[in-house]
């Protein structure tokens, strides 16, 4: 079983969504302490004139003494809507404008609580439905695991994957350098790395920003031209433990 483990970010860039297309399982890491003004609560869209602006989850508290899985989204039906406002200027231009709406919608409308971990992967389970992706998701504040005291940054991933008997995890190539190989061989499980290049396309008379929010990229591309780019953009290499310069 291939594994990936991510925090729960808000409608993430298309890379994350190439990730979840590699793997078998994906484990929402929400066990930690939250990260204020993070892509957990927000994300990027083209602003209405140029450059990009931000679509945010306003939430009840932020803090680092909260753990991620204890942080709730305040007035989630005043946020939909200020998301939606916030997208409308896509509407003239935009082919895949009315889609992303409903994708938006079904992402409030199919959450049981104002949790942001639930609001989150409910627009990762809306996103993948739409893109004809699989999504396998858990969030780890669920699984009931263990956890041994002072765990450092690049514990978690090899100590979870190894409960969940993962034979390969898989991690953006940008934070590699976190993970000792060692961690992953000795439990018999092989690190690999991808890496994902830019996807421009068109944007009307507006101009292109990279690594938007996966709204923008929705905006613009078909789910199946999504899911061709996917694959040719996405580059995965195992990791050995021979490679010194990622330990």
């Amino acid at each position: 079983m291939k594994i990936g483990i991510m925090q729960p970010y808000f409608f993430p860039y298309l890379g994350h969504f190439a990730l979840i297309d590699a793997v078998d399982k994906w484990v929402v890491f929400d066990v930690t302490q939250y990260t204020p003004k993070s892509w957990m609560n927000r994300n990027r869209i083209l602003h209405p004139t140029s450059g990009w602006n931000y679509v945010t989850l306003p939430l009840e508290k932020s803090s680092i003494s909260l753990s991620t899985c204890d942080v709730y989204v305040r007035d989630t039906d005043k946020v939909k809507t200020s998301i939606l406002g916030k997208i409308s200027h896509y509407k003239k231009q935009a082919p895949f404008y009315s889609q992303v709406v409903e994708i938006i919608n079904r992402t409030f409308e199919n959450v049981t609580s104002s949790k942001l971990v639930d609001i989150n992967v409910s627009s990762l389970k809306e996103t993948c439905d739409y893109l004809g992706l699989r999504f396998d998701g858990d969030i780890c504040s669920e699984l009931g695991l263990s956890f041994p005291q002072n765990m450092g940054p690049g514990d978690w991933a090899p100590f979870i994957s190894e409960q969940l008997k993962a034979k390969v995890y898989i991690n953006p190539s940008n934070g590699i350098p976190l993970f000792n190989t060692h961690d992953f061989t000795k439990r018999h499980i092989e690190l690999h790395a991808i890496s994902f290049s830019t996807f421009e396309y068109d944007t009307g008379s507006m101009e292109f920003e990279k690594n938007l929010s996966i709204l923008d990229v929705m905006m613009w591309n078909s789910p199946s031209i999504i899911r061709q780019k996917i694959k040719d953009l996405s580059l995965i290499t195992r990791i050995s433990s021979a490679s010194s310069s990622f330990v």
